[in-house]
């Protein structure tokens, strides 16, 4: 499956942004889906991730109660609602994919990435 990034963007600290990330097939509907960032110098680490059918979601602490990820497996489509940003969640956004993940924490349990988009949050 192919994904597709999208909606990153330089926004002020406090703001608010919605990643989307667009799948290639509707068998988009049966893939875990993962949100991973990596900030320059620094390893691509964990934001949050969501079952096949959006009904468990799993976020980084660093970003509880101020992301949301949803899923409309109608439209192929992922995203993540970021609120009160701040300038440590500048980073490159990647969306995965993966059957069944076992960890979904675990960006080694994911088989397929997008190219990633990136946000700019300015103190």
């Amino acid at each position: 499956v192919q994904l597709q990034a999208s909606g990153g963007g330089l926004v002020q600290a406090g703001g608010s942004l919605r990643l989307s990330c667009t799948a290639s097939e509707r068998t988009f509907s049966t893939y875990g889906m993962g949100w991973f960032r990596q900030a320059p110098g620094k390893e691509r680490e964990f934001v949050s991730a969501i079952n096949w059918i959006g009904s468990s979601t799993f976020y980084a602490d660093s970003v509880k109660g101020r992301f949301t990820i949803s899923r409309d497996n109608a439209r192929n489509t992922l995203y993540l609602q970021m609120n009160h940003l701040k300038p440590e969640d500048t980073a490159i956004y990647y969306c995965a994919a993966n059957y069944q993940p076992k960890d979904y924490n675990d960006l080694y349990d994911y088989d397929y990435w997008g190219p990633g988009t990136l946000v700019t949050v300015s103190s």
